[in-house]
């Protein structure tokens, strides 16, 4: 089978590599990949840009989607269409950028009704977080009438479709960009308004006026720490992603003279009984214009070239590999 390969001998290197099949790590089921992804973790993999894989070799590669092999639990057949995102694969466990894997059916979720393969791989471990990031603002009581809401990271994967879930709910988003060039994009996905990311990167006060009831944030560092010292009294901030830094240069003022919430949000390890729910919600919200707007096809040969686009910020969207 054709996979990409991450080796560290003296320097870590990335190759496209025909491997034998029986090297595959232990696993209950065993899929032929038809779609993957490529995100930032993935690139950062790729390119040696950060301590993301914990052993090697390692086949990269977070999410994918394709038809069960062989199985041995009786929750999956062979022929079945099913899917992965999470779970340290392409971490700690081979992963998607391969025409085949074996993993735990504990990580698999049948094909959800309505979305196809392709579908479930533009949405993927991005749109994922997007749905859970939207849902941590609605448990925080914000509704579309509370106000405006912030996405950093808007031309990303998980910012874009952030905005077009929030755009399809009702809410008016404000997108935050470092890409001025992607404003008709941004707008398209259901964006009202397109702000730089510079007004936000400065170091701010504890507290600035109130602006917005919620953010969905995938940066951090101090933009995200100038977003808390203008969120409205309580709204609440989801933060997913450390894009730009993991510090955060804040006061405790916004949190207690405000009253507002600072949810994380993580998609890794969300319990599997709960993740078919939240794959149809995705499936019922997102627009068939979206997969359309937001999609980067490319194939497996060329990750490696857009892996480096990607870290390099010149990337913007959903990036889907066809590996079949």
């Amino acid at each position: 089978m054709k996979a990409l390969l991450i080796e560290q001998h003296e320097t870590l290197s990335a190759s496209i590599q025909d491997i034998d099949a029986s090297r595959l790590p232990s696993g209950d089921v065993t899929v032929d990949i038809h779609w993957s992804t490529l995100n930032y973790k993935d690139a950062r993999a790729i390119t040696g840009k950060g301590k993301i894989i914990r052993q090697f070799p390692m086949i990269p590669g977070i999410d994918f989607s394709g038809v069960v092999h062989h199985s041995e639990d009786p929750r999956f057949h062979v022929g079945q269409h099913v899917l992965l995102t999470g779970w340290g694969v392409g971490e700690t466990h081979w992963g998607g950028l391969a025409e085949q894997a074996k993993v735990s059916g504990d990580w698999l979720i049948p094909l959800p009704q309505g979305l196809s393969t392709r579908q479930t791989m533009i949405i993927g471990t991005a749109g994922f977080t997007a749905m859970l990031c939207v849902m941590a603002l609605e448990q925080g009581g914000v509704m579309p009438e509370s106000g405006d809401i912030a996405v950093t990271g808007a031309s990303g994967g998980v910012g874009s479709t952030a905005i077009t879930l929030l755009s399809q709910l009702g809410y008016s988003v404000v997108a935050i960009s470092s890409k001025p060039d992607n404003k008709d994009y941004l707008l398209s996905l259901g964006a009202k308004e397109v702000l730089p990311v510079s007004d936000f990167n400065q170091p701010s006060r504890p507290l600035e006026k109130q602006r917005w009831a919620g953010v969905i944030d995938t940066v951090g560092g101090t933009v995200l720490a100038t977003l808390l010292a203008q969120v409205n009294y309580n709204g609440t901030v989801a933060a997913c992603g450390l894009a730009s830094d993991s510090q955060l240069p804040t006061t405790v003022m916004p949190f207690i003279l405000r009253n507002i919430r600072l949810q994380g949000v993580e998609s890794v390890t969300v319990a599997a009984s709960k993740r078919p729910a939240i794959w149809q919600r995705l499936q019922k919200l997102l627009p068939d214009s979206f997969y359309q707007q937001i999609a980067n096809e490319i194939t497996l040969h060329q990750v490696i070239e857009y892996a480096n686009k990607l870290v390099n910020n010149q990337a913007t969207g959903r990036t889907v590999v066809k590996i079949r």
